[in-house]
């Protein structure tokens, strides 16, 4: 092993972040909610800047070929699920909400991989289900699944009780925040006063950005969980490596979480364990490609590693079979 991982529990790093340019920044906001404010104790203002939702989203895309639904070069060799309509990949097991449990892998007419999933995951929906069974076979077909959580819901699987929390967490918050309320008038040059809810006419919108004393994002790994799985120290370390390189990948990218949301790292430093360093993304990445050699020599992927599973809503599937 050429770099080293925390021996606790967990990983909690904290990012501290500044408007690109400013002071103004643009929160995620919610349905029927709008932007998260809330008070502290102390009644100070806070505002959640992107959701652990959001940001799960983030860590897992960061990893992908832009424009693709295959991750970046330096993951070949690693297990996933790839869904093909016509010859054309159209999604992944990298790419879905749900992972693993995505309807266009699990739904679809090639049962493939629902198959080899029932025959992995063989419990009864009566019988007490095992968190390290159903790592061993995530971790065969799909190691991300791990770092990222899953829920199989299926009846046929388990009695759709295997899940899985994520591993790596993360949010951005602001402290001591001050709304800043404008606005802005959509153009109609040809027919101002036309039907707005068609898309016409000139439409006037409010606005609403935020100041704050300190953004702050907070990364958390939950390492315990990842070793309590008891699988092989290859791809315990392999895991832990990709947790990593997706923090530190994310913190080197542009961070242009929206239009008028763009922030520049100004600090990073790790608040548990304090005595740890976040490795450099070139280490990180020779322990990827290392452990990803080790764990497929050791037989511990899917073969092929990346598995097919062809999307069609009707008539006869031509599958790739997944084999165990």
């Amino acid at each position: 092993m050429s770099i080293s991982f925390p021996a606790g529990p967990r990983l909690l790093v904290t990012a501290e972040l500044t408007p690109v340019q400013g002071d103004r920044f643009q929160p995620t906001g919610f349905p029927a909610l709008g932007a998260a404010t809330y008070k502290l104790a102390d009644d100070t203002n806070m505002l959640l800047v992107e959701s652990p939702q959001s940001m799960a989203n983030r860590l897992e895309t960061i990893m992908l070929d832009p424009g693709t639904v295959d991750p970046l070069p330096l993951f070949h060799g690693l297990p996933y699920v790839r869904v093909m309509k016509n010859g054309t990949p159209i999604t992944s097991s990298l790419v879905e909400a749900h992972r693993l449990n995505s309807p266009y892998i699990l739904e679809g007419e090639d049962k493939s991989m629902r198959e080899a999933l029932i025959a992995a995951l063989d419990v009864s929906s009566e019988s007490a289900v095992d968190e390290r069974t159903l790592a061993h076979v995530l971790f065969r077909f799909d190691p991300c699944s791990l770092v990222h959580g899953v829920f199989l819901a299926k009846k046929d699987i388990a009695g759709g009780r295997f899940r899985l929390r994520r591993s790596v967490s993360a949010f951005i918050e602001a402290r001591d925040v001050r709304s800043v309320a404008s606005g802005g008038v959509k153009n109609d040059h040809v027919n101002p006063s036309g039907e707005a809810s068609t898309g016409f006419g000139n439409v006037p919108f409010s606005r609403e950005e935020f100041t704050a004393r300190e953004v702050t994002g907070y990364f958390n790994v939950d390492l315990l969980q990842l070793r309590a799985y008891r699988l092989p120290e290859a791809a315990t370390n392999l895991l832990q490596a990709i947790a990593l390189w997706k923090i530190q990948a994310l913190l080197a990218a542009p961070m242009r979480l929206r239009t008028a949301c763009e922030f520049d790292v100004s600090s990073i430093s790790i608040t548990r364990p304090a005595d740890y360093a976040l490795p450099a993304l070139d280490a990180l990445e020779a322990e990827i490609r290392e452990g990803i050699a080790k764990c497929s020599a050791a037989g511990l992927f899917n073969t092929p590693a990346v598995a097919e599973v062809q999307w069609t809503e009707g008539g006869s599937a031509r599958s790739k079979k997944a084999k165990g």
